[in-house]
């Protein structure tokens, strides 16, 4: 579904500023995996997650969507093939529209759209059943602007409208860091139900190692532009805390105390 060969980005090169975000990184993700991926900050989590969306072109490598070369494709091009929700529950949905106008663009998401009626009569009672499997009441305020929701709704809902058109990829980068633990805690039951319900291939990017360990197939661990880990199956399954720290610990040959404090 998703393969990456020698992902390199370089930002600002041949300056005071030069930055190697990703350093040669390949990965191959089979349709309907699951992936957490982790890493301290300025890792490349997020930056690799970018780089397969588009939000800029890498310095050099190349990029397999589905079987197709999507190296130099625009943004928008790959919008067509990727969900994304974003940390900021901000980003994912335009808030002076209603609910169910966002999902209407959602739907539309990679098709050509005309002139007509923005919201089609028959739309509104899938949009009622979706909303329905949130559990947040959502279904029966279509016409509220979404600006009047609070973030954790607002999340939940972008998280729906990421996956109405079941995408090849599903992004999700740090999406729940901006709510409260309960709040989050909603959003990744949510996550977890929809990604096993629709078997989606999903990256999901998080500090929080607990959160790594016990969602999804696979871990992969980013440090300096790099995977340093890739671990999956029964002995993912079997991970604690503890050891992801002593892994990681073992290979950078730095304080355990320090890098717990990186990934809380």
């Amino acid at each position: 579904m998703l393969t990456v060969t020698k992902a390199a980005k370089t930002f600002n090169p041949d300056s005071v500023n030069e930055v190697q975000a990703l350093r040669g990184v390949d990965l191959k993700v089979d349709a309907g995996e699951f992936i957490t991926v982790i890493g301290s900050n300025g890792a490349g989590k997020s930056t690799f997650l970018n780089s397969i969306a588009g939000s800029f072109m890498l310095s050099s490598g190349s990029i397999t969507i589905a079987g197709k070369d999507v190296t130099k494709w625009p943004e928008h091009k790959r919008a067509a093939n990727l969900g994304r929700v974003f940390q900021d529950p901000l980003l994912g949905t335009c808030g002076s529209l209603s609910i169910e106008q966002n999902m209407a663009l959602a739907l539309k998401r990679g098709k050509r759209r005309g002139l007509g009626l923005g919201v089609k009569s028959r739309d509104r009672k899938l949009f009622q059943e979706q909303l329905a499997t949130l559990g947040l009441g959502l279904e029966n305020r279509l016409a509220d602007k979404v600006g009047l929701l609070s973030g954790g709704q607002r999340q939940a809902l972008t998280m729906l409208m990421a996956t109405m058109t079941r995408p090849d990829i599903l992004l999700l980068d740090e999406h729940t860091a901006a709510l409260d633990p309960k709040t989050g805690r909603k959003i990744l039951d949510i996550t977890d139900a929809v990604v096993r319900r629709d078997n989606l291939t999903t990256l999901m990017v998080t500090h929080n190692m607990n959160q790594a360990i016990n969602m999804g197939d696979r871990l992969i661990m980013f440090h300096q532009g790099m995977i340093i880990l890739d671990i999956s199956g029964k002995e993912k399954k079997g991970l604690k805390v503890e050891d992801l720290l002593d892994r990681f610990y073992s290979l950078r040959g730095e304080d355990v105390a320090t890098d717990r404090m990186l990934f809380s």
